[in-house]
């Protein structure tokens, strides 16, 4: 009895190993198909013979994204979306700029970690780490400087000159996602009962309502 136990130990050690492996592609490639209609986890391949050079391309990354907004700061994404041959490659970019003061508020990543280089001007970036900790850790970059943030935990980056800052990041996944903190949590919708912001911010309606409306 205690061999069959044994074999079924090792048969179940073998079958966890088997499934926790293959994240890697099994193929070159398999650029998007936009045009298909089925949902898997990512997208649909396009044919390998329709593949063009394009499908690799994107343009653009030299432009200014826009920061005209309340924040200060611009995105231009080079994601899976943008670049049909990310799929499955587990890789993405971006363009981030900055205003004077301008910041990328705190945010997260839900499916990736992120690897960011300052191209001009001087940010001030940080991370929080997770419970019950909390440590906030944090550090002000300079033009060729490079930060990590790890997966999903809360960070965000701040101008903290008088001209403009320009960063480059790199992320773990070809569709990282984004949770910035202050839309998710004031601008869901529907809304979280005012009652529970209440409770869990430890304020009063008057003040959940201000802050909610601007969201």
């Amino acid at each position: 009895m205690a061999r069959v136990f044994r074999l079924f130990a090792l048969l179940a050690l073998a079958f966890s190993v088997a499934m926790a492996t293959d994240h890697s592609p099994l193929q070159d490639f398999c650029v998007t198909d936009t045009n298909s209609q089925v949902l898997v986890n990512g997208f649909t391949c396009k044919n390998p013979s329709s593949v063009q050079a394009n499908d690799f391309y994107f343009s653009g990354l030299h432009m200014m994204a826009n920061t005209s907004n309340a924040l200060g700061f611009g995105v231009k994404p080079v994601s899976v979306t943008q670049l049909p041959g990310l799929n499955t490659l587990g890789i993405s970019m971006a363009r981030i700029d900055y205003a004077p003061w301008g910041i990328n508020p705190p945010h997260t990543h839900p499916r990736a970690s992120e690897i960011l280089t300052v191209l001009e001007g001087s940010l001030e970036v940080g991370f929080v780490t997770s419970n019950p900790e909390n440590r906030h850790i944090s550090k002000v970059l300079n033009k060729g400087d490079v930060f990590v943030f790890p997966v999903n935990l809360v960070h965000y980056q701040r101008n903290v000159g008088h001209t403009n800052a320009v960063a480059i990041v790199a992320l773990s996944s070809q569709n990282p996602g984004v949770n910035t903190i202050a839309n998710v949590v004031f601008g869901s919708k529907p809304d979280i009962s005012t009652n529970i912001l209440v409770k869990a911010f430890q304020t009063s309606d008057d003040v959940i309502s201000n802050i909610r409306s601007k969201f």
